[in-house]
This record gives structure tokens, sequence and C-alpha cells, in this order.
């Protein structure tokens, strides 16, 4: 392909997409006004599946298949991370410098807030469907705040209580239960990701259908996947060095000769 047909496709892409923005803007409700059909329909979709959290509803309900792109896309990127990432051929493990002075009231800090912000990131999880959070913000605060380890105990510490092996089985098993429930609502229901589990009652922990089981599959890939994520940063910055190049038999020589 020339570099002229090139241009010309991409030109044609850019016009074709600039006209269809063009048409959505025109289609839009003028600023300020009382018309919010889409607001109207996830609130009243939202009340009719007994899901408290509006934005949970949108999430892993009415959009849900959109989120399971998202999550798929984000497992993806993470197995991209590793691959480039790895140590290379000319480079090797070393063991991380843990030298340096660190505060008491540091130390004591990160004992307390570690569990809190643990059990804070279960509860956004878990309770997505009733109160705001979800399985994307409640496991990024899982995950960051295990690494408060490391703010606290340096990195060995992070590493004892961080097995890396766990976390892709668990991030694969998010990936695959999002799936399952979409195939069980393909099944039951007859549209992927249909809502047919029982809604219960509003405001109840057990309620909303399959939101909060999305909520908890969405959670288990996210927290494994900032943590791997976190893993590579860490280990390129303080575990993986350049190998030292080997003599050359010139220098050999000359060592000898002196």
């Amino acid at each position: 392909m020339t570099r002229r047909v090139r241009m010309t496709l991409l030109c044609v892409g850019v016009i074709g997409m600039a006209a269809f923005f063009v048409l959505a803007w025109l289609q839009l409700p003028p600023f300020g006004g009382s018309w919010h059909p889409y607001r109207d329909l996830a609130v009243s979709a939202a009340y009719a599946h007994s899901t408290a959290n509006v934005v949970s509803s949108i999430n892993f309900d009415q959009r849900g298949f959109d989120t399971f792109g998202e999550e798929s896309i984000l497992v993806a990127s993470i197995a991209g991370v590793a691959v480039l990432l790895r140590a290379g051929h000319e480079e090797e493990r070393v063991k991380p410098d843990d030298r340096g002075r660190l505060l008491d009231s540091t130390r004591v800090l990160v004992y307390v807030f570690l569990p809190l912000t643990l059990l804070i990131g279960v509860d956004v999880v878990t309770h997505g469907a009733v109160t705001p959070g979800g399985g994307f913000q409640g496991g990024v605060v899982l995950a960051t705040g295990l690494h408060l380890l490391y703010v606290g105990g340096r990195f060995p510490l992070l590493e004892r209580f961080r097995p890396l092996d766990l976390f892709p089985p668990v991030e694969s098993a998010g990936l695959l239960l999002y799936a399952a429930i979409g195939l069980a609502g393909l099944a039951l229901g007859g549209s992927f990701l249909a809502n047919v589990i029982p809604q219960g009652t509003m405001a109840d922990l057990v309620s909303s259908g399959t939101v909060p089981l999305l909520s908890v599959a969405v959670g288990m890939a996210v927290v494994s996947s900032v943590i791997l994520l976190l893993a590579h940063f860490l280990d390129q910055a303080l575990v993986i060095r350049e190998k030292d190049p080997a003599p050359s038999d010139d220098a050999t020589d000359r060592g000898a000769a002196a």
C-alpha cells in the first residue's frame, strides 16, 4: 500500500468520523434543559432491578457487555506489560537494596491503615450495588492497600505477603466468572448478561440480581491486574539490572601480563 493510498484512507476515515460527531452533536438536548432521556431510563431500569446504586446498575446490568469488554482489555493489557517488562537476556535479578531509615511513625501508620484499607476495599466491592463503589474501585483500593507493606516494611516484606503466582489465576477466574454469568443469562433469559437472578429488596446487600456477582468478578480481575502491574514496575525499579559486561580477551591478557 502506497503512502498516497494510506493518506486517502485516513482522510476518508477522519471525515466520516467527523460527520458522525456532528450528527450526534446536533441531536443533543439543549444545555441546561430538563429533558434527560438517558438519565430517566437508567434510573427507572435501576429501580426495576432493585439496584440502589444507579452507576453500578449501568456498569453491570444495563451496559454489562461494555464492562466485559473493559475487563478483557485490562487483562490483555496486563499480559502485554508482563511480556514487555520481563527480564531480558542482558538483564538479571538482584537483591534489592533495603537500606535506609524508616520512621517509626510511618511504620505505625502503615500497620494501622493496612487492615483498614483492605477492609474498605472489600466493602466497596461487595456493596457496589447498594452504595457508591464496585469492582473497579474496590479492586484498586485492595491492590494499592496491599502495597502499604512496601511503604512500611520495605520490599522484602511486600514480596513475602504478595504471592505473585496466585494472582494470574485469580485474574483469569474473574474474567471467566463474568463470562459464565453472561452465558447463564443467555441460556435462561435469552440474552447475554440478562439479569435472571431474583432482584430482592432495594438497598439490601443481597439484591439487584447479577450486579453484585459481576462486581465481585470485576474486583477479582482488577485487584490481580493492578498488583501484577505494580509488581512489574517495582521489579524494574528495584530488582532487574543489566548484567555486567564480560571482560574481553584483550583485557584478560593484559590482566594476566600485569
